[in-house]
């Protein structure tokens, strides 16, 4: 399965990977790319936050040329998919994003017809996809997460705060993020050089010549509704309750009568969310696998394709050999 990939990953691919298409949810227009025979196998790709599906430009044809129908979905508010929300969708969180992913599994991936799916995810990608398997584990056959987020306190908080409390943080929080001068700060990133100082810490290697995945992150945040989907992000994912975080998705996965089996990758060099986190977390939940890629961060899956995609490769092959 895996002799041709040290050749077919000597370039880097191309963002307009695949076939661009559009979706309708709750009557916004989201993207999607789709690459390979609509028989195979059906692998769909989660980007991180500040992403979309071009960011999937190093793996997707690479999966699709080792048999695999592979899709790539940009998450509402980022990439090519609406920004400029409905009135029935105020804010943004992972729970809304595993919302639109269950949607997509069904009406374009077609489970019933093709089979479970093959999830994998960068970062905020893959607590979606970990969202969506707490809520749907019957369209999942196996979870690829690169690295999973929110590992910060590990174990879920055993106390609950008082209502009040909890309405006068969530107040606060919304004042705060409708004050910020996001737009601004947007413009101000995406429009100099601070957009190579922002990636980098995503990233081991350097990106200052790294004009195509400068490219795929500035376009989408100057599109004139980005500040507004940026400001439904920061107050939904601030105000989720506990059980829409990590530790509590992950403690629901554990319960699971027939769990999916879950690959974690890490890049041991990652800024954001260091390595030590994801030891933690195996330690306290032996039944996660984990893999490590040397001299990579964050952005794992672009900035060493060959070694993740090798992994993810050997880890499905695995699966269909063990059943």
């Amino acid at each position: 399965m895996q002799s041709n990939i040290l050749n077919k990953e000597s370039f880097i691919g191309s963002p307009d990977w695949g076939e661009s298409k559009y979706w309708s949810y709750k009557d916004l227009r989201v993207h999607f790319r789709v690459t390979g025979k609509e028989s195979n196998p059906a692998i769909v790709l989660i980007h991180g936050f500040g992403a979309s599906s071009d960011h999937w430009r190093n793996n997707a044809e690479i999966f699709a040329s080792e048999g695999f129908r592979v899709f790539g979905i940009d998450l509402i508010g980022f990439g090519k998919s609406k920004q400029n929300l409905q009135s029935k969708i105020k804010y943004l969180d992972n729970q809304l994003w595993a919302n639109q992913l269950e949607a997509f599994l069904d009406q374009i991936v077609d489970i019933k017809k093709n089979g479970k799916v093959i999830l994998i995810g960068n970062s905020l990608g893959a607590l979606t996809a970990i969202t969506t398997l707490s809520e749907r584990p019957d369209l999942i056959k196996t979870i690829i997460a690169a690295p999973l987020p929110e590992p910060v306190f590990i174990n879920p908080i055993k106390f609950s705060l008082p209502s009040w409390f909890v309405k006068v943080k969530s107040f606060l929080i919304e004042i705060v993020f409708h004050l910020f001068p996001l737009k601004a700060l947007i413009n101000l990133i995406s429009r100099t050089k601070l957009i190579t100082f922002a990636l980098q810490s995503a990233y081991f290697r350097s990106i200052s010549n790294d004009t195509p995945l400068k490219r795929i992150v500035t376009v989408p945040a100057r599109r004139v509704n980005a500040s507004k989907a940026l400001r439904a992000m920061c107050i939904g994912m601030s105000n989720r309750p506990d059980f829409a975080k990590g530790p509590f998705i992950i403690e629901k996965i554990k319960n699971l009568p027939n769990r999916p089996p879950i690959l974690l990758i890490w890049g041991k060099q990652d800024k954001l969310i260091p390595i030590f986190l994801a030891k933690k977390l195996i330690k306290l939940h032996p039944w996660l696998k984990l893999n490590v890629i040397n001299e990579a961060g964050h952005c794992l899956h672009d900035e060493s394709p060959q070694q993740f995609n090798q992994i993810v490769l050997k880890w499905l092959e695995n699966l269909k050999t063990s059943k």
